[in-house]
């Protein structure tokens, strides 16, 4: 049985905190003409989807997180997700380099996964938060390549 950490309820708002600044390479690069020029797929979302769809994941994230942490999980691959997580919307939005970002969200996946995977040896409720993270992000990798098919002769790998 884990041992939990004393007094981790003060310590929640730190991570949802920490979760929710992955969400601010958002501010630096919002979606501009250039994503709105692109050609998208039949199943792409409306925009107004992501908004919402984020703000519940990153809250998730930083509970799962929260939990994990309380139960004495490592950390290592949450620190990695954030980081990723913060990375793409800069790749993708930023410099506009689709078939890097796709490189970057495989990471991202991988990153979860492992996530996800040492969790679920300390608190499944922690594991069982971030499927719907998991799930999301395969669906903007899938998104994320068919925006690059799409729209490739214009976006090589790297496009600035």
């Amino acid at each position: 049985m884990t041992t939990l950490r004393p007094n981790a309820w003060r310590w929640l708002p730190v991570f949802i905190v920490a979760s929710f600044v992955a969400a601010t390479p958002g501010a630096l690069w919002p979606v501009d003409r250039w994503y709105f020029d692109l050609a998208k797929p039949s199943w792409n979302p409306p925009n107004w989807v992501f908004g919402p769809v984020w703000t519940l994941l990153y809250l998730m994230i930083g509970v799962a997180a929260w939990r994990a942490w309380r139960a004495r999980a490592p950390m290592a691959p949450w620190a990695v997700q954030w980081a990723l997580n913060f990375a793409w919307t800069g790749i993708f939005f930023g410099a506009h380099a689709m078939g890097l970002a796709f490189a970057e969200i495989c990471l991202l996946w991988a990153a979860i996964a492992w996530a996800m995977a040492t969790a679920v040896r300390h608190d499944r409720t922690a594991a069982a938060l971030i499927v719907p993270y998991l799930a999301w992000v395969s669906f903007a990798a899938a998104l994320n390549l068919a925006l690059w098919s799409l729209n490739a002769a214009n976006q090589p790998l790297t496009a600035r």
